[in-house]
């Protein structure tokens, strides 16, 4: 592995080596991931294609919608290795599909 955060390197490091150091979105940005047998095939450190760009995972909580500081209390083995453009569609995925709460209407009075 050539690049990992300096704050949190340990923690880093713990879910990367369970995630094998590859994406583990199976689906929840939208995407079946076909090519990747129904798991993202980015890994870290790696292109993305030909000419792509350089992939750099992030360890996250598996709710994309979860707050920073919900995020930072999350114990290491409830994180998952995500990489930015599949955390970002399930995220808004997510926001999407959320049921919405009761509001009053625009004319209840």
């Amino acid at each position: 592995m050539k690049s990992q955060p300096i704050v949190g390197a340990a923690l880093f490091r713990t879910v990367m080596e369970a995630a094998g150091y590859r994406c583990q979105c199976a689906g929840e940005c939208g995407n079946p991931h076909a090519k990747g047998e129904g798991r993202c095939p980015h890994e870290h450190d790696h292109y993305t294609s030909k000419h792509g760009r350089l992939v750099r995972l992030m360890a996250a909580p598996a709710d994309p919608l979860a707050s920073d500081v919900a995020a930072a209390r999350v114990p290491a083995g409830a994180l998952r290795a995500w990489c930015p453009d599949c955390h970002t569609a399930a995220a808004r995925r997510a926001r999407t599909t959320a049921p919405v709460g009761d509001a009053p209407g625009l004319f209840d009075l």
